[in-house]
């Protein structure tokens, strides 16, 4: 599996998929926490989205949701996390070895330490 990172050749990969191999874009946003208040309900009078402040903390209960899109055909995988550390990006990048056990894959991801730690290169 090829990790890759470089803008020009993201650019590249989109514009044509080497032959026999798959293009996965990945993030993973986070942390996702259980709400701690209700939805606001309807829109405001001037017609605009009525706006809650986000619940944002660092409590044990947040999960991490790594998502990934496999380019050539949309199809989706998702997989959560209590962490975002290097095993679990590990884990989640067996999940593709997994879905596509033919070919090369390259992998479209930001900087994020996890994603290019010497535990996932070797990995």
């Amino acid at each position: 599996m090829r990790i890759e990172l470089s803008r020009t050749r993201i650019v590249e990969l989109n514009a044509g998929t080497p032959a026999g191999a798959t293009v996965v874009c990945a993030d993973e946003p986070g942390p996702v926490i259980p709400r701690t208040f209700p939805p606001a309900p309807g829109w405001s009078p001037d017609g605009h989205r009525i706006k809650n402040e986000i619940d944002y903390s660092r409590e044990p209960e947040k999960t991490w949701v790594y998502g990934a899109l496999r380019v050539r055909d949309g199809q989706e995988l998702t997989m959560t996390a209590i962490s975002r550390n290097s095993a679990f990006y590990q884990q989640f990048l067996q999940l593709f070895k997994d879905a596509n056990p033919v070919g090369d894959i390259y992998v479209i991801t930001d900087n994020l330490s996890s994603h290019n730690s010497v535990s996932t290169r070797n990995g």
